[in-house]
């Protein structure tokens, strides 16, 4: 069946400065545009349905992107090389210089996409992969077989089933799919992420902040965040953030200033026996004891 993708979008300030060059297939649709942004360009994009961005060339320097609000109003990223967008997660995109840009966009319908995975990685490894984004700065071989496609959206030479196998070694080779690769990763939050993040927190003064608070400050949606959060520091949010409140309260111990259940009040446990239990679970002493033991 010819697939058509369901997304809304809209745009201001992008023109397109050659034709767009796409082709609908079995359950799959994809799209070469040659384009130039404006200084001040908008996207908004929101799909049904799995979908790939690959860029010919580096815009990093030139277009924002964000998951969680318009990309001039939010904390926001540079765009990757290579993007994998779940189906269902919102994209803005903000640009910040004139430039032209080309690109190819890759929608799949879900089943397609499942149908086409299942039976290497099974259903339920294939459905957790499609809800992982996946950014690369580097094209590598993504970048190789994407002009491999749009050579056939270009000019077709080839049977459609040479270009939908070349659709699924893309979707296979970039997806996160743990079953098969599991020393892959996701994108990872950037030093530049990881600072603002930092920078955020300390404004807390070492009190508890929401994942979806944490997530905003660098720009990305909860869902997104909490993902490369995991493959960029080996902890969930919540486990790193627990993980540096009790490094503060260590610092507010040694000090000595405050007692244990200020300190547990000013970081935000509930109150001293929750700090207590934490605290224990963390370094394997009361905070208390601690206190003792570290006593200069």
């Amino acid at each position: 069946m010819n697939f058509w993708p369901e997304i809304a979008w809209r745009t201001e300030g992008i023109n397109v400065v050659e034709p767009v060059r796409w082709r609908q297939l079995d359950g799959l649709m994809g799209a070469y545009w040659q384009a130039e942004c404006q200084k001040g360009a908008k996207g908004y994009y929101l799909a049904d349905d799995p979908r790939i961005m690959v860029y010919f060339n580096d815009v990093s320097a030139n277009i924002a992107v964000s998951n969680d609000g318009d990309a001039t109003q939010r904390p926001s990223r540079p765009m990757a090389r290579a993007v994998y967008i779940p189906p269902g997660v919102p994209m803005w995109t903000q640009s910040g210089t004139t430039h032209r840009f080309s690109h190819l966009n890759l929608h799949i319908h879900r089943e397609k996409l499942l149908r086409f995975l299942s039976p290497s990685v099974g259903r339920s490894s294939a459905l957790a992969a499609l809800t992982r984004p996946v950014e690369l700065t580097d094209g590598g071989a993504t970048e190789v077989l994407a002009r491999l496609i749009v050579d056939e959206l270009v000019s077709p030479a080839k049977p459609a089933l040479y270009t939908e196998s070349l659709v699924g070694s893309l979707f296979a080779g970039l997806l996160d799919i743990e079953a098969e690769i599991p020393e892959r990763s996701p994108g990872r939050l950037t030093s530049a992420q990881m600072n603002r993040l930092n920078a955020y927190m300390l404004t807390s003064g070492g009190g508890r902040v929401g994942v979806a608070d944490m997530a905003a400050s660098v720009g990305l949606s909860e869902s997104w965040f909490s993902s490369v959060f995991k493959h960029t520091t080996g902890q969930t949010p919540m486990q790193w953030q627990l993980q540096r409140r009790i490094e503060t309260g260590k610092a507010l111990l040694q000090n000595g200033a405050l007692t244990v259940a200020e300190i547990a009040g000013r970081l935000g446990f509930t109150d001293q026996a929750h700090f207590t239990r934490s605290f224990r679970q963390t370094t394997g002493e009361t905070p208390a004891a601690w206190r003792r033991l570290h006593d200069s």
